[in-house]
């Protein structure tokens, strides 16, 4: 009996050592395993918050206030700075992009040959809106993503547009009679930003405004108090016609003498979009039969000469030259930058997959 009782008791013993060791086995197990998912979780938290170096790659530099709000918003991510300014040639240019994870740019030409002239671009952003300086498949290709910074513009260049306007109706303040725009109509070829700014610009010169855009639906263009317009040569039936549309094959010379022909006495055409849109043989011929009509623009066309007193055309492309401007856009790149490699933030970005441009 007694020893009956101590091989029992032997026993339990036994398969409670066991089962004490299995529990020290598995604690030590379930230890290890924790702290290698923590040492894997630390090693890609230190590896997205690895230091980068961004590249303010500017053939036109930002104002020196945008520059330093710019580099406030890296230092303060520990982010490093490299400035290429004024640079002069596509061989600059590829220098500039070498050994930089971003690039913020305006409007620099980023070709395939540039990309490829570095191994490390991850991120191309436009401090603005049009991005047909970029080429957006050889970006989608590579990998590189490419933002823009939609609206930060928009009141600069709107401005711009407007003042042309202005500027044109009272003849230059060369002491002449001249018009007034109470009652006039403005057209807008495209209702994004900029021409929403321009829309408020006009109300309180108490024009009519009218707009197309094939993404932004009538209705909501009515609500906002415009008159929604369904085809393009409609829009030239107003006094004035400000492009804001983006260069694509159906806009590349899309605008030409028989769109110019249909405005009424002392049209006006505004372009601060770009100058591709434009059919400058067409306006040629529009100005020869019409010496009434004006092509007010913001981007030089090629043939200046051949439009005579019917062009006015600002020295170089400014519409967004601004110190305003500038700080906005550049702060808002800078800030896609940081957001985009601490958190993945692709917000803006225009070359998404499965897209071709």
């Amino acid at each position: 009996m007694l020893r009956s009782l101590v091989g029992s008791e032997m026993c339990i013993r036994d398969r409670y050592q066991r089962r004490v060791r299995g529990l020290l086995r598995a604690n030590m197990l379930s230890r290890y395993v924790t702290s290698a998912a923590a040492r894997s979780l630390t090693a890609a938290h230190s590896a997205r918050h690895m230091s980068k170096t961004v590249g303010i790659v500017t053939e036109k530099p930002f104002a020196p206030a945008a520059v330093d709000g710019i580099e406030q918003v890296f230092k303060e991510a520990g982010y490093q700075v490299s400035k290429f300014e004024k640079y002069e040639s596509v061989e600059e240019l590829k220098q500039a992009v070498q050994g930089i994870d971003a690039a913020i740019v305006r409007s620099d030409k980023i070709s395939a040959e540039v990309m490829d002239a570095s191994d490390s671009l991850k991120l191309v952003v436009r401090a603005g809106a049009g991005v047909d300086t970029i080429d957006l498949n050889a970006a989608t290709e590579r990998d590189i993503v490419v933002m823009n910074t939609p609206g930060q513009n928009a009141n600069a260049v709107a401005e711009l547009a407007f003042g042309m306007m202005l500027t044109n109706a009272r003849n230059h303040y060369d002491g002449t009679s001249g018009y007034e725009l109470r009652g006039k109509t403005l057209a807008l070829y495209g209702y994004g930003a900029v021409a929403q700014q321009m829309h408020k610009l006009a109300k309180g010169f108490e024009m009519e405004v009218w707009a197309f855009d094939p993404f932004v639906s009538g209705e909501a263009m009515e609500k906002a108090g415009v008159k929604a317009i369904t085809e393009v040569p409609e829009l030239f039936d107003a006094n004035f016609v400000s492009l804001h549309c983006p260069l694509t094959d159906d806009t590349r010379s899309s605008i030409g003498k028989d769109l110019l022909s249909r405005m009424p006495q002392k049209g006006a055409v505004i372009n601060t979009a770009r100058k591709e849109v434009i059919d400058e043989a067409g306006l040629e011929a529009a100005f020869a039969d019409r010496s009434d009509l004006r092509y007010l623009s913001d981007v030089k066309p090629d043939n200046v000469d051949g439009m005579g007193g019917n062009l006015f055309a600002t020295a170089k492309k400014m519409g967004a030259q601004t110190a305003e401007a500038n700080i906005n856009a550049g702060l808002a790149a800078a800030k896609q930058i940081v957001g985009f490699f601490e958190e993945g933030d692709k917000k803006f970005q225009v070359n998404k997959p499965g897209q071709t441009f």
